[in-house]
C-alpha cells in the first residue's frame, strides 16, 4: 500500500527518504516526479505547495518502488538526453553515457583538422544501440553521410525510432560488426561495442547488470574480443586518410593501442582520457 500524499512537496519528500533509505540516489525523486507531473525543474520547484492528485500519486509511487527495486530511471520514463537532445531507450539498448558524448567532440575535432568542407564524409556507427552517436554526429555535422549498424533488431528499431523522432537521416543495416558495411569504403568508423569481460560481471551494479542488455555489454577475452575483430577487419574498408574513433574500458588502452597500431602501422593511434581522468577512448588517424 503506497503512503498517501495530498501536496507535491510531500510526495517528493517521502520518495527522496524512501530510496535513500533504500541505498537509491536521491535526485531520481525529482526526476520520475517531474515525469508523472509533466514539468521542468523550474516549474516543480515553483510548484511544491499544489495538490498532487490519488491517480499521481500511486503512479508516482509505482516507479518509486520499480527505481528501489533497481530499475534504472531511464527505463522507466522510457528516455535519456544525450548531447542536450532526448533519446527514447528500452530495455533493448544501453542507456547512453555522458562519457560517450567526449567521442562524439573528439571525432568532430579530428573530422574538421582532417578533412576538407568540401568533400563528402562517409561514417559508420557499428554497433548503434540507441543510434546515439551517429545520429548526434549527423544533427551535430549535418553534411556527414551517416550509417548505423547493430546485430540486434531490437535496438535497430529503437535508433530508428530515435532518428525519426530527432529528424536525422541515417541508413540502418542489421548485422555484425563490419559485415553489413564491408561493400563499401569509408571515411570514418565510430563504435562503443560491447567490453566488458564476464568476469567483471559482479563488480557491476545490479541497475546495470540485471536490467541492460547483456549483448551491449560483455565480450570474450576480458572483453577486448570485438577490439581484436575490428582491427582484422578495418583496414579492408577504409579510405586514405580515414578516422576511427572507439570508446574502451579504462584499463584497456594499451591492448586497443597496441591492435590498431599492428593493424595500421603507419597511423597515429591515440588513447585520449576522459573529463574524469580515466582513459576512454582510441582515435587511429590514417593518413592519405
Amino acid at each position: 500500500m503506497s503512503p498517501m500524499c495530498k501536496y507535491v512537496y510531500e510526495a517528493l519528500t517521502r520518495a527522496s527518504s524512501f530510496l535513500t533509505q533504500n541505498g537509491r540516489e536521491e535526485p531520481v525523486a525529482r526526476l520520475l516526479l517531474q515525469h508523472v507531473l509533466q514539468k521542468t525543474h523550474v516549474q516543480l520547484l515553483s510548484d511544491m505547495r499544489e495538490e498532487i492528485t490519488v491517480e499521481q500519486f500511486d503512479r508516482y509511487w509505482a516507479m518509486i518502488k520499480e527505481h528501489q527495486s533497481g530499475k534504472p530511471v531511464q527505463y522507466i520514463i522510457g528516455s535519456e538526453e544525450f548531447y542536450g537532445r532526448t533519446f527514447q531507450v528500452n530495455k533493448e539498448v544501453l542507456i547512453p553515457r555522458p562519457e560517450t558524448e567526449e567521442l562524439i567532440v573528439e571525432a568532430t575535432n579530428r573530422m574538421n583538422r582532417m578533412f576538407t568542407s568540401n568533400q563528402p564524409v562517409k561514417l559508420a556507427d557499428i554497433g548503434t544501440g540507441s543510434g546515439a552517436i551517429a545520429i548526434t554526429m549527423k544533427l551535430e555535422n549535418p553534411s556527414l553521410q551517416v550509417t548505423a549498424t547493430d546485430l540486434s533488431s531490437g535496438a535497430l528499431k529503437v535508433a530508428q525510432t530515435n532518428a525519426q523522432d530527432l529528424q536525422a537521416a541515417i541508413t540502418f543495416k542489421q548485422g555484425d560488426l563490419t559485415e553489413p558495411i564491408a561493400s563499401e569504403m569509408w571515411d570514418i568508423i565510430l563504435s562503443n561495442p560491447p567490453y566488458i569481460g564476464y568476469d567483471e560481471a559482479p563488480t557491476l551494479s545490479d541497475t546495470v547488470l540485471n536490467y541492460e542488455p547483456h549483448s551491449a555489454l560483455f565480450a570474450d577475452d576480458e572483453g577486448l574480443h570485438l577490439y581484436k575483430r575490428l582491427a582484422q577487419e578495418l583496414p579492408k574498408i577504409m579510405n586514405r586518410p580515414a578516422l576511427i574513433g572507439l570508446e574502451i574500458g579504462y584499463l584497456q588502452g594499451p591492448a586497443v593501442q597496441s591492435f590498431f597500431q599492428k593493424a595500421f602501422p603507419d597511423a597515429r593511434v591515440e588513447i585520449v582520457k576522459d573529463i574524469n581522468g580515466k582513459e576512454r577512448i582510441i582515435f587511429c588517424e590514417i593518413s592519405e
